[in-house]
């Protein structure tokens, strides 16, 4: 089981020595990979002009750029709202970067109100994430906001 309360006051702790935005990218990728269970990939993509670049992340090898509107993470950043996938393989334009990947939650990062970057999570396992996941990692993501120099 998850233990958000805890994860969070652990990114705040992490976060708020530090403003460097990879630097905290890196730290908050591996809080929640090693925190979260049944995981296969979290890490954050930047948006450099129409096309999402692969940032810190912690899990195998994955798609170095990804266009905007694309996949779930370009979705994502496209539209500026979290995507919640229950199962990958039924999302239209879907970018398999990792085959066992079955579910996804991507969060998108905003700076003065435009889209900046978004937070990836996969798992392997179906219907991983559900609104409660939702819900804390848009918070986290709030935090990363909160004290990196974007």
């Amino acid at each position: 089981m998850n233990n958000y309360p805890l994860l969070l006051r652990q990114l705040e702790g992490l976060l708020a020595m530090e403003t460097d935005p990879v630097a905290n990218m890196a730290n908050m990728s591996s809080v929640l990979f090693n925190g979260l269970d049944k995981l296969n990939w979290a890490g954050f993509y930047v948006l450099r002009g129409d096309t999402l670049v692969l940032g810190p992340f912690q899990g195998k090898p994955a798609c170095v750029r990804i266009p905007l509107g694309k996949g779930v993470c370009g979705t994502a950043a496209q539209t500026g709202q979290t995507q919640l996938v229950k199962n990958v393989h039924e999302f239209k334009g879907h970018i398999a970067c990792d085959s066992a990947s079955n579910s996804e939650i991507v969060v998108p990062i905003f700076k003065d109100g435009h889209v900046w970057g978004v937070l990836d999570i996969d798992s392997p396992v179906l219907a991983r994430f559900n609104a409660a996941d939702q819900t804390y990692l848009e918070q986290a993501v709030e935090l990363f906001t909160k004290h990196s120099k974007l």
